[in-house]
């Protein structure tokens, strides 16, 4: 069964920063498209971030210029590098991955993110 397993959340003050990661049970992933999308309170689930199999990169404009999403295919790594925090980030992060195209098929358990001062 694949599994995706998110680490790196936490509370962080305005301004701070966070990386998060995902690590997939299987190297499926390192030719298909994975990322982050976020979900607040009373809010909908949003994308936040995605990165295709050639580089490609997505990133909502609230968070432009301030995330930053990598991964490692030798790990079957994906993460998402938090930068300039802010309290609108606060919300449950959660990674995906697809298969044939950006659609997730599969997504993680979820990681809060609380930026609060």
């Amino acid at each position: 069964q694949v599994q995706l397993v998110e680490s790196g959340g936490g509370l962080v003050q305005p301004g701070g920063s966070l990386r998060l990661s995902c690590a997939a049970s299987t190297s499926t992933f390192s030719s298909t498209a994975m990322g982050w999308y976020r979900q607040a309170p009373g809010k909908q689930r949003e994308l936040v971030a995605r990165l295709t199999s050639n580089g490609s990169t997505k990133y909502a404009d609230s968070v432009k210029g301030r995330f930053t999403i990598t991964r490692d295919n030798a790990k079957n790594t994906v993460y998402l590098q938090m930068n300039s925090l802010k309290p609108d980030d606060t919300a449950v992060y959660y990674c995906f991955a697809a298969l044939s195209t950006v659609v997730p098929v599969y997504w993680g358990q979820g990681t809060q993110v609380t930026v609060s001062s």
